[in-house]
């Protein structure tokens, strides 16, 4: 299930997976640290997060998967989805195709076309992940192997909001991670002060100190004589940004000038009703960031469309087709 071998899995009765310089897994201790601790000094270069995934593959194809276990195998040449049952265990073939040494044999029952399944359970199966467990869609693909297929329409209907709305979360956790782990907390000032500049305002990072918390002074103008002039405080953080610090910015604004404070992470409820009662002064949270992203995205000079690698796509909606 590493490489997409085509028919030759279905045709041999077989499943197979890479890694071959881990070499035989079956002389491995049957431990998910021991695991870690080959696939590291095998691959010294991997990163902490990589060996704790690969390793974990390997550990369960090794060692959890036993003989009548159903098994799902999507040939991506064919379009075709295989199910069918675990009949051995382990074993190590260093002789085997396309450098996948680590076998399964399989009795493949039915191979069944991707159409034939609703999109969430192709989404499922879809999974960046080389082995994993079947879990929200398991029915519908027993009902498959039985020959009794569910009405994929049926699903979908009702599923394509909430695959949109999937799409949507997934993008916006992902724009969020990328502006707090991407740039520093200085960097997160110029993207603030770019994305004001995409909205039509002249803005400078300040460099001073002890200035009530403003890192960005924002106006219309070119020179920056003309109201309304906006002080702009960005906080990089995740967590929930309190009335204190609102407060600490709008002491800093002066009579005719407006506060705005851009945070990745919220507002307290008691920051959002001092907002309320202060009309020249806007709190925006990490949400409401996104939407001024999406909306000027396209101005943005390169290196921010770099850093926020965007595509305008479509997702299923719940009538005809939603841009995302």
């Amino acid at each position: 299930m590493a490489h997409d071998h085509g028919s030759a899995p279905v045709e041999k009765g077989y499943v197979a997976l890479g890694w071959s310089a881990v070499g035989d897994l079956g002389k491995i201790a049957p431990m998910r640290d021991a695991f870690k601790t080959r696939y590291a000094a095998t691959y010294p270069e991997a990163k902490p997060g990589n060996v704790a995934v690969s390793a974990g593959v390997l550990f369960r194809f090794a060692t959890e998967i036993k003989a009548g276990d159903i098994i799902i195998y999507p040939s991506k040449s064919d379009r075709m989805v295989n199910i069918g049952t675990v009949i051995s265990g382990y074993r190590y073939d260093p002789d085997m195709p396309e450098d996948c040494p680590n076998l399964r044999n399989v009795q493949w029952h039915r191979s069944i076309t991707r159409a034939s399944f609703s999109q969430p359970a192709l989404n499922e199966i879809g999974s960046a992940l080389t082995l994993f467990r079947v879990s929200s869609n398991a029915d519908e693909f027993l009902a498959a192997l039985e020959g009794h297929a569910f009405d994929a329409s049926e699903i979908d209907e009702v599923s394509a909001d909430r695959a949109a709305a999937q799409v949507q979360e997934s993008t916006e956790d992902f724009i969020i991670k990328r502006l707090k782990s991407g740039q520093s907390a200085y960097q997160f000032e110029h993207f603030v002060a770019h994305l004001l500049k995409c909205m039509g305002y002249f803005s400078r990072v300040t460099q001073a100190s002890g200035d009530g918390g403003v890192d960005i002074i924002a106006h219309r103008d070119e020179l920056g004589f003309e109201p309304p002039i906006i002080k702009v405080q960005c906080k990089q953080v995740l967590s929930t940004i309190g009335r204190p610090e609102v407060q600490q910015l709008h002491g800093a604004i002066e009579r005719g000038e407006h506060g705005l404070f851009v945070t990745l992470g919220g507002f307290s409820a008691d920051a959002r009703t001092f907002e309320r009662t202060k009309p020249n002064l806007r709190l925006v949270d990490g949400e409401a960031l996104i939407e001024l992203i999406y909306a000027h995205y396209e101005k943005f000079e390169p290196r921010y469309q770099m850093l926020l690698p965007l595509t305008r796509s479509y997702v299923p909606g719940p009538i005809g087709m939603t841009q995302e």
